[in-house]
């Protein structure tokens, strides 16, 4: 099986099942080099992702249906790209993961995926005490050469790439969704800026809308690109703290904003 033969299956199953790198690599330990991915049998398919024999079916059916699809094509036309876990351009940290993607879709500056990376997170219902307090922070992090990461959700996320921009740095926003669905649907013009002079990342192919469980699987991803990370507002139970958690198991060092001690986010 030729190099460009593979990478044209995995996208497909990708495209119709996206299932994360350490579930690919069960199913190419029982593919033969002569053989196509989905050349496995049904019930084993079924046995090996485990789902039910009839979803294995229809799975295999999809496959054939758009392998003919020439998807790398589509991608250029809409001017994003899908990289591999085995390619040059994926960020090896990722590797790290327990469950790195098998696909980052990537809009704008690929080459920023490369750099030294900070992650920003917090509260989707940050107050005015996060961006003061990012007015501080993030302007000595981009003079250091950092780029700024963070989630693309409303309150902190948003406020850490809004305020990486202003200062001259660079900044990567992680999706919970495909391209094809821009959300919080409120961040319609910094997503065009930022697809354009920044870099947005996302593990789900275009067509996927955003979902309730998406968004803890996006901070794993928030949390392996980054060297440490910047921990601002939080409720008690959140995302973020599952972000933090990623992080503390992979060894990344936590930076905690101290807040008012009224303060339920603090």
């Amino acid at each position: 099986m030729t190099e460009n033969n593979l990478r044209k299956q995995i996208l497909t199953l990708h495209y119709i099942y996206p299932l994360p790198l350490q579930k690919l690599n069960i199913l190419l330990n029982f593919v033969r080099p002569s053989e196509q991915i989905m050349d496995i049998p049904t019930h084993k398919l079924a046995t090996l992702l485990s789902i039910s024999v009839e979803r294995a079916s229809k799975v295999k059916r999809q496959f054939y249906e758009f392998l003919t699809v020439p998807l790398d094509e589509i991608y250029r036309e809409n001017d994003y790209t899908a990289i591999l876990f085995n390619e040059p351009l994926y960020p090896k940290e990722l590797l790290n993961l327990i469950d790195p993607p098998t696909v980052l879709y990537v809009k704008g500056d690929i080459s920023l995926l490369q750099f030294k990376k900070i992650a920003i997170i917090g509260s989707r219902h940050a107050t005015d005490y996060t961006k003061r307090v990012l007015s501080y922070i993030v302007p000595p992090l981009v003079e250091a050469q950092y780029v700024i990461v963070s989630g693309f959700a409303k309150g902190a996320d948003t406020m850490a790439h809004e305020q990486t921009i202003p200062v001259g740095g660079k900044t990567i926003a992680v999706l919970g969704s495909g391209f094809g669905h821009i959300y919080p649907k409120t961040n319609k013009l910094l997503y065009e800026y930022m697809s354009k002079c920044h870099c947005i990342v996302t593990e789900y192919p275009p067509y996927m809308e955003p979902k309730k469980w998406h968004f803890p699987m996006r901070n794993r991803i928030i949390s392996g690109l980054s060297k440490a990370l910047v921990v601002t507002e939080s409720a008690e139970r959140s995302g973020t703290l599952i972000t933090t958690e990623h992080a503390l198991d992979h060894g990344k060092d936590i930076y905690v904003v101290p807040g008012p001690i009224d303060s339920e986010q603090s």
